[in-house]
């Protein structure tokens, strides 16, 4: 269930929640909205495929839990609207210190991964099950908030980028894509690659709301 779908049944999309370490979460005001009783809509939602409990909290709202959240990154398409606005961020200098540098190098991170991909012959079906890492997990959390962003008024696109970023310089760092020495490429790497180009996407168009074209390379 991922949150596109998930959106569609409620009506508007789900606000995910938590750090998704142990349980992917989301919460929901669509009974509230719809005047609904929340008790008769979480009962609806329970008999879905793909969700493993749902949970009305006080006031009304829902909170589901989603069995496989890495299904979510088959609906981030490579779709850049046009470069718009101005950039937030310095280009130099080129360190850590710099959020702005941060968040174009996790592009080209993530863009770089594509192509060592093809050459090491990473491939075949993807798994999104496989996403289970901690490491995995807190991107897939932070990837599921673009559908909201993407309709909010205010959709914060420089901090929401800058967090993004941090998340898969971890990724990159401690759970990797791409098999290294003697390894096998695996159903594994194929899963972490295909997790990369969501990144790449997302904060491609992160960047062209703030004003610049993702780069490449750094």
């Amino acid at each position: 269930m991922t949150p596109g779908e998930l959106g569609e049944v409620l009506g508007l999309p789900p606000i995910p929640r938590g750090t998704w370490a142990e349980e992917a979460l989301y919460v929901s005001p669509a009974a509230l909205r719809r005047g609904e009783d929340p008790a008769e809509m979480a009962d609806r939602l329970r008999a879905l495929p793909g969700i493993t409990a749902v949970r009305v909290r006080p006031g009304g709202f829902l909170e589901i839990a989603v069995a496989v959240p890495g299904e979510l990154v088959t609906e981030i398409g490579a779709g850049v609207p046009p470069v718009t606005g101005g950039s937030p961020w310095e280009d130099l200098p080129r360190t850590w210190a710099n959020p702005g540098f941060v968040v174009r190098y996790a592009h080209a991170r993530a863009v770089a991964v594509q192509r060592w991909a093809v050459e090491l012959g990473v491939g075949g079906d993807f798994r999104p099950e496989l996403l289970a890492d901690r490491r995995d997990r807190a991107v897939l959390r932070l990837l599921a908030e673009v559908h909201g962003r993407r309709v909010s008024r205010d959709p914060g696109w420089a901090a929401y980028a800058e967090g993004l970023a941090l998340a898969y310089h971890d990724a990159f760092e401690g759970a990797a894509a791409l098999p290294s020495g003697d390894e096998e490429p695996s159903e594994l790497h194929a899963a972490r690659v295909r997790l990369a180009r969501a990144v790449r996407d997302v904060l491609a168009e992160a960047l062209a709301a703030l004003g610049e074209t993702a780069p490449e390379r750094l």
